[in-house]
């Protein structure tokens, strides 16, 4: 599906129709290209447009990501992810390629992405949208800023879902396996989140290296790495908290199973005494005390003497304070 969106008699408009660009759009006209799962025939369209080629998404994905940036004479390329929900752990990355040649952005995308469709829909409906977003510069610095806001707003979930589990821990709440797996699955949605963080700040200070960029638009950049810089130390405080709260869940793991191994320590110290006495008089041998007409009364004796030793056992373990 393709999506062109191009400015007329003081209004955005958007069509459907790719052969548009052939017949009736100029670079003049256009802002933005959005390709979404677009067929081969409307891509055909858009590189014959811009006279340039634009990237698949495998090749997109392929990309190492110190090289997710990069200029021509007339084009600027970049490629990131956006997170979304879904996956194994509770979020994925979904590529998304950037290109603007001569003023015009083209945007390349395989999935539904909410930061486009709301800054689409804003777009098309605000009153002042010709001035706001005269060039595609303007609209992907846009783009930029509305997934950056949504970031913000992830990271804000993200901790006060890991304040839950602090206060879940503080309460004396049953900490069992499936909570440490919580714990596990939230670190690995927060690294997510900060290298795919990490990944706009880079794109954003390429572009304020840019010469290409119009000059009102650098005030705009400048804001945007400092609030990108801040989603980067929150995710690096959620880190911490999450390895601090792992911590604790494991010592209070520990402390339990001190608790368990004490008792079964404790209760194997009793039996020992009287398991040494009666495999003593369990010997297949004649003792002093043993008669055969003492039998009843040399059982007592022997009864005694191990109710005297496990007695005399756990006074000794009291004053040694090896239980409580």
């Amino acid at each position: 599906m393709i999506k062109i969106f191009y400015k007329s008699k003081g209004q955005i408009h958007t069509t459907s129709e790719a052969n548009q660009l052939r017949d009736s759009l100029g670079f003049d006209d256009v802002l933005w290209i959005d390709l979404f799962e677009a067929e081969k025939a409307e891509t055909e369209v858009v590189e014959e447009f811009l006279e340039t080629t634009l990237q698949s998404r495998a090749q997109a994905e392929e990309i190492e990501s110190s090289s997710r940036y990069s200029e021509t004479d007339n084009s600027i390329f970049a490629n990131t992810d956006f997170i979304t929900p879904g996956g194994e752990t509770g979020y994925k990355e979904e590529s998304v390629s950037f290109v603007i040649s001569e003023g015009v952005l083209v945007t390349t995308r395989q999935a539904p992405l909410r930061t486009i469709t709301d800054f689409q829909r804003r777009m098309l409906y605000s009153s002042y949208s010709y001035k706001l977003y005269p060039t595609g510069y303007h609209i992907f610095v846009s783009i930029m800023e509305n997934r950056v806001d949504l970031d913000a707003d992830m990271i804000e979930l993200m901790a006060k879902e890991i304040e839950s589990f602090g206060r879940n821990v503080n309460v004396g709440g049953k900490v069992s396996e499936s909570f440490l797996l919580n714990i596990n699955k939230m670190q690995e949605n927060t690294m997510m989140v900060r290298e795919n963080i990490v990944d706009k700040q880079r794109i954003v200070t390429a572009l304020i290296r840019s010469d290409k960029f119009p000059s009102d638009i650098r005030p705009r950049l400048d804001v945007l790495v400092n609030d990108i810089a801040s989603l980067l130390n929150h995710t690096t405080f959620n880190f911490e908290r999450l390895e601090y709260l792992q911590n604790t869940v494991l010592g209070l793991i520990n402390l339990d199973q001190n608790k368990i191994m004490r008792v079964l320590t404790f209760v194997s110290l009793l039996f020992m005494p009287p398991t040494l006495i009666s495999g003593i008089y369990g010997m297949n041998i004649k003792l002093p005390i043993f008669g055969e007409e003492f039998l009843l009364r040399d059982f007592g004796v022997v009864i005694f003497v191990m109710v005297l030793s496990v007695i005399i056992a756990s006074i000794i373990f009291k004053n040694r304070r090896l239980i409580k």
